[in-house]
């Protein structure tokens, strides 16, 4: 899995770049200049994915980069975090089920899988040993558009 979708930027006026994201159509956001405007929109991505989290709607896996796109990252914290509601829901598995593997109460699997509150890399790590997944954390240049 991975969290990173490309973006579109189109200048609005003089003052304003806008992003957008066509694999999560409802990601907009805007800045001064084309820098700011990726700053905001990585921030603009992560609240997206956890609102889908949040509402149980799909997350989509992100389109390839198109000529013109910028590439922008999911922070690390939402990706693992989506990562873990992700299998859990392809592999059927309940938040019980999930609490029984990782021998914790149902209230803390709870407030790991709750996209609001901050979940500790180590914590996010074990729960997605449990299930298979080794998380990887990718570090590279960005591409300009």
């Amino acid at each position: 899995m991975r969290f990173v979708y490309p973006a579109r930027l189109r200048r609005h006026g003089p003052n304003e770049v806008v992003v957008s994201f066509r694999d999560l159509p409802e990601c907009l956001t805007s800045g001064i200049d084309e820098s700011d405007a990726l700053a905001e929109a990585r921030d603009a991505l992560e609240e997206a994915i956890a609102g889908r989290i949040d509402d149980s709607e799909a997350i989509p896996e992100p389109s390839r980069r198109e000529t013109g796109e910028y590439l922008v990252a999911v922070p690390t914290p939402m990706a693992a975090k989506a990562a873990l509601v992700l299998v859990c829901r392809e592999t059927g598995l309940s938040q019980s089920d999930l609490a029984a593997r990782l021998g914790m109460d149902q209230p803390s699997i709870s407030r790991i899988l709750d996209p609001k509150l901050p979940t500790p890399a180590d914590r996010l790590n074990q729960a997605l040993r449990a299930l298979g997944q080794e998380p990887v954390v990718e570090v590279q240049e960005r591409p300009s558009a």
